[in-house]
């Protein structure tokens, strides 16, 4: 105890691991752009929801509205700055957040996609770690109200997944565990990146789907068509992140090549893949939307850049052509501007070579 917490981006991640931080007894600065949430939240605190099976709670909360974090510069000094930030706005908030933290203080990626790099460009790799959320279906249904699509994981999944850079096992590794423990599951990896790219192909199959689409995650599952486009989506990301040098960890509670091989149209892989994700679509509402169908819902930008289209450049450095990826980035794009409606037909009319 006694750390200071800033949760800079208070939205579904951020605040659903934050929340349960506060309940602990932990102490922690919210910081969020959307003044209405702030105002929420600081009028009548942050209040969380589950779909399945967990007690609702709600607890008082300190809020900063983004114009006010300017306040930090009279307190103690932030040991720990978890960005929860969409990749677009790393940067900033990262850079925002650097003049207010400790000498030893460091800022931790509770972010999708890799962001490690950005922040450590403006804090140095020395004061950066990750922590990847795993299968959290986490969103911000209303100002002060974050919501889980799910129940809790424990100890049939470990959600949360905190590392360094380096790989190394570090007290400051097991801090952060030890905070976003508070919410679910969590231990330290030695393979952040590998957990990270992991995490990503997860991501890929699904996010943009839900975007160019406009189905929920109950939906997409019920579309064989969409779930074999899925598939091939998660199979190149796997094929340029093994390129790379990853050592992928299970996706979707299956062996990264079983989902490589399936997207390749190995019928054997496919029938565990389509097994295992029904499996798991059982746990989860069916009316639960990967974040970037939430942001589509919401008029806001999406990060299909930094996922899609991460897994389209990057393939093009290791020579691995991803039709599918680049597709679907190319849908998103004209979805989010206005060029297209979002319409299950974008796929399940789409032929590939």
């Amino acid at each position: 105890m006694g750390r200071k917490i800033a949760i800079v981006g208070a939205g579904a991640v951020g605040g659903y691991a934050g929340a349960h931080m506060v309940q602990a007894g932990e102490d922690v600065t919210f910081i969020d752009p959307w003044p209405e949430h702030v105002e929420h939240m600081r009028k009548h605190g942050l209040r969380v929801t589950h779909a399945k099976d967990v007690a609702e709670f709600a607890v008082p909360v300190r809020a900063l509205h983004v114009t006010d974090v300017q306040q930090l510069s009279k307190e103690k000094p932030v040991d720990i700055a978890f960005v929860c930030m969409k990749s677009y706005d790393t940067a900033w908030a990262t850079m925002m957040i650097k003049q207010y933290l400790a000498p030893d203080g460091y800022v931790v990626s509770l972010q999708n996609c890799m962001n490690e790099e950005t922040i450590a460009g403006i804090v140095g790799w020395g004061k950066t770690l990750g922590c990847i959320a795993s299968s959290i279906t986490v969103n911000l249904p209303a100002p002060g109200h974050i919501h889980r699509g799910a129940g809790k994981g424990g100890a049939a999944h470990t959600v949360f997944r905190t590392g360094e850079v380096h790989g190394r096992i570090t007290d400051r590794a097991q801090e952060i565990c030890r905070l976003v423990g508070y919410a679910d599951s969590a231990r330290v990896t030695n393979n952040l990146w590998g957990e990270r790219w992991s995490k990503l192909v997860a991501n890929v199959m699904g996010n943009g789907l839900s975007a160019c689409t406009g189905l929920t995650g109950g939906q997409m599952l019920e579309s064989e068509p969409i779930r074999r486009f899925s598939t091939r989506l998660g199979s190149e990301a796997i094929r340029v992140g093994q390129a790379q040098g990853y050592q992928l960890e299970e996706i979707l509670h299956l062996p990264p090549e079983t989902i490589a091989r399936a997207g390749e149209g190995d019928e054997a892989a496919m029938k565990a893949c389509d097994a295992q994700r029904l499996e798991d679509g059982k746990r989860t509402s069916s009316e639960q939307r990967p974040s970037m169908g939430q942001d589509m819902q919401k008029g806001r930008r999406t990060e299909i850049d930094f996922l899609n289209g991460l897994v389209v450049r990057e393939g093009e450095k290791v020579g691995i052509a991803c039709r599918a990826n680049a597709v679907l980035t190319d849908l998103v794009t004209k979805v989010e501007r206005g060029e297209l409606k979002a319409d299950p037909r974008h796929i399940t009319e789409l032929r590939l070579n």
